[in-house]
């Protein structure tokens, strides 16, 4: 573990004006990876030893933590972040906490996966955020409880040892443990304040599970697919197009910038192994006067490496899902989707099933992390 953006000590109080002005942040090496902890994964924080002054869910919510200074409750001041009461030590010869005494916690994934790196983020806690901060993980299955998670049993892996933290501050951490983990365990030395947690990583599906299902989205990110690189990314991030259920607003799928030249958009997928395409949804929802015009499907054929086109060059409606059912089914590995000339979709679906070799290689990946 190593911390890439490390800061320690209080921030300034607030003074006015713009409260991230003076916010402490750098260029993380693992942020274009997907957050594991994404409530749209279906993230939780199931339990939490306190949450007297702001309550823990507050910790996964996707938008940054956002500072209203005159907010006040019956509590004291309303933080838009996860706030523990200041701990206390046993008695007025020992007023202070002990060197072990923290709080912590529980963190269920959105998605099974490898973590790449972490940042616990303590924007606006200037003077309350904790000193310290540790995160530990654990792979279970099932959906267990908090008092499984915590039974004694149970081994955990720290992934970040107790280090030093700084207020108002992206603090970033590096991991690099090849496992594949189910739940987190942030912990705050002694007591405090963290806006937001991110868990960014490389998602590691349960093989039995999609066996299980036999036809499902080989390039949904929830299932292990990922983008690999997209020609544009200006208004909004090519993931969006992989995320679970159907677009709810405009800038929740992909948009382009305008192109002013003759060229065309498009994204590279890596499927979560090698499958056989069956069916294609192309969604533009909430993409009116800017959708896509047309799309293009190609496949890369993990065997020969050759890329062969399975859907022509086709007309999009705009807020429109469109649905094509292959007259043969096309094995890849890889798929890109270019769009002419620019604009954007909101989602694609391509729904097939593992080869015999993807299944084969998936369960060794899956074998080889612990799972």
């Amino acid at each position: 573990m190593t911390a890439t953006a490390h800061f320690t000590g209080d921030a300034n109080p607030y003074g006015g004006g713009d409260p991230y002005a003076d916010y402490r942040t750098a260029d993380l090496p693992f942020n274009h990876l997907v957050d594991l902890a994404d409530r749209r994964l279906g993230a939780g924080v199931i339990a939490a030893n306190d949450e007297f002054f702001a309550e823990r869910e507050n910790l996964l919510k996707p938008e940054p933590a956002h500072f209203d200074p005159e907010r006040f409750g019956h509590k004291g001041k309303i933080m838009d972040g996860w706030e523990t009461r200041r701990r206390r030590g046993a008695s007025a010869s020992q007023p202070h906490p002990v060197d072990e005494d923290h709080d912590w916690a529980l963190i269920r994934l959105g998605a099974p996966g490898i973590v790449r790196g972490l940042v616990v983020d303590t924007a606006h806690f200037r003077g309350n955020h904790p000193q310290a901060v540790s995160v530990e993980a654990v792979s279970l299955p099932g959906s267990p409880s908090p008092e499984e998670l915590l039974a004694p049993d149970v081994k955990w892996t720290t992934l970040v040892p107790r280090t030093a933290v700084g207020g108002h501050a992206a603090n970033g951490f590096t991991v690099d443990t090849e496992r594949r983990f189910t739940h987190l365990r942030l912990n705050q030395h002694p007591d405090g304040g963290v806006a937001r947690l991110r868990v960014y990583g490389e998602v590691a599906p349960d093989p039995g599970w999609l066996t299980a299902l036999g036809t499902f989205d080989v390039v949904a990110l929830e299932n292990g697919g990922r983008v690999e690189d997209a020609s544009d990314r200006f208004y909004s991030p090519a993931t969006n197009t992989i995320q679970p259920g159907r677009s709810h607003k405009m800038d929740d799928g992909w948009e382009t910038r305008r192109r002013r030249d003759r060229g065309n958009d498009w994204i590279h997928y890596h499927l979560v192994e090698e499958a056989d395409i069956r069916a294609v949804e192309i969604d533009t929802a909430y993409l009116k006067g800017n959708a896509a015009g047309w799309a293009r499907l190609t496949a890369h054929d993990a065997e020969t490496g050759a890329w062969t086109g399975f859907l022509p060059r086709t007309r999009l409606q705009p807020d429109t899902n469109h649905r094509f059912v292959l007259p043969e089914a096309v094995r890849a590995d890889q798929v890109r989707i270019d769009i002419f000339p620019d604009g954007g979709i909101s989602r694609l679906r391509l729904f097939g099933s593992l080869t015999e070799r993807g299944a084969a290689r998936l369960a060794a990946r899956h074998a080889e992390l612990g799972g």
